[in-house]
């Protein structure tokens, strides 16, 4: 006998929380450093690490190989 799927329930993945407080600094983080005003990055870091951004979510921000020195 052959033996088919049974239709019980798949495991579930953990979804990404997405708060709008975390994307809305994360985004104000991109544009302070893409109009160079460095003296603003560590408060907007904070609220965003405050609301849950994970250190990934920062750090690839804030190292993104198109902002490069001339």
């Amino acid at each position: 006998m052959i033996k088919t799927m049974s239709n019980a329930p798949q495991e579930r993945r953990t979804a990404v929380k997405k708060h709008p407080v975390k994307l809305t600094a994360l985004l104000y983080l991109k544009e302070a450093l893409r109009k160079e005003r460095y003296e603003i990055c560590p408060d907007i870091i904070s609220v965003a690490e405050e609301f849950g951004a994970k250190p990934f979510e920062i750090r690839d921000l804030l190292e993104d190989p198109r902002r490069s020195p001339i």
